[in-house]
């Protein structure tokens, strides 16, 4: 009989390189919010799998970036802490674009981990003649001695059981470190704010998305109805309009989309409440970086189970 194994793969790219929705697509269930706005994910998110012997902890991680705010930079150190001390490192390259000096830079942070790393060139169903996979994956094999290469799609699912296999065979024998039905360390109200920040993510101009911080102000959960209340910080008057829309019309909208995908996630009725407020000057202000942390969130921390 073989034995258990189990460890930690730290998921590290480019900004928009598809990384969350490779997490969200190995785990089989919607952890980590997605667009196609760069740098959508600004903290670690972690993701439980298990397989048929073996238990897959995997840490979803902002873009690799140049820093050029303290809230960036605290992505930067995000990212550094989550391929300290791990099994397995899978860097993720976007398959349809052409290699870039900041994708050279990124591969500078997986030379320097102890870890066997992964490249994964996603995105080939944008891929029209396969052929031009191979000169992008000789021009990373100059850059860097990967473990191994794979060509795959997070959005269709091409080549990741190969994937799952593998990164099985890479981990160490070892326990299973959480429960079977243990999905990921986020609280719910971490959740409930990333699902907001998603909505509006998808409904405003380029302008915002970077400028906004979603607060979760009031969680009341009751028998029958979870009640939130939720502030979406901005920088400028400007973007407060943006986000609020003509009469109301898109708040109305970005409260509607969030509340339906909330309900399917908690499996529960929700009454949500939306609030914009300007806060110049937020991503170099530490006190509000740790309270838009989901570790120094309050109330209900507990895991979300499947």
């Amino acid at each position: 009989m073989s034995k258990h194994r189990s460890g930690f793969v730290s998921i590290i790219g480019r900004p928009n390189a598809g990384k969350s929705t490779l997490l969200n697509a190995l785990i089989g269930s919607k952890l980590a919010i997605v667009s196609e706005k760069p740098q959508t994910t600004r903290t670690a998110i972690q993701g439980v799998l298990n397989e048929p012997g073996a238990q897959i902890i995997f840490i979803d991680t902002p873009g690799i970036h140049k820093s050029d705010t303290l809230f960036n930079k605290r992505m930067m150190e995000t990212v550094r802490a989550a391929v300290d001390e791990r099994d397995l490192v899978l860097f993720v390259a976007d398959a349809s674009l052409p290699i870039t000096a900041a994708d050279r830079e990124a591969v500078d942070l997986a030379r320097k981990v102890r870890a066997p790393a992964f490249l994964l060139l996603n995105k080939i169903d944008r891929v029209d003649d396969k052929r031009a996979l191979l000169p992008l994956l000789e021009a990373y094999q100059k850059l860097h001695d990967f473990t191994e290469y794979f060509p795959i799609s997070a959005s269709t699912g091409d080549g990741l059981d190969q994937l799952r296999r593998s990164i099985v065979a890479r981990l160490p024998v070892g326990p299973q470190y959480f429960p079977a039905n243990y999905l990921t360390d986020q609280p719910e109200r971490f959740l409930a704010a990333e699902v907001i920040r998603e909505k509006i993510l998808s409904t405003t101009r380029q302008e915002v998305p970077h400028a906004i911080a979603v607060l979760i102000e009031k969680w009341e959960d009751g028998k029958s109805l979870l009640r939130i209340a939720a502030t979406i910080y901005v920088e400028r008057p400007g973007q407060k309009a943006i986000v609020i829309g003509t009469k109301g019309a898109m708040l109305k909208s970005i409260g509607s989309q969030a509340r339906m995908e909330i309900e399917k996630l908690f499996s529960r009725k929700v009454f949500l409440e939306l609030f914009v407020k300007v806060r110049s000057g937020w991503r170099e202000d530490p006190m509000f970086l740790n309270a838009i942390d989901w570790r120094s969130m309050t109330g209900d921390s507990s895991a979300i189970m499947e």
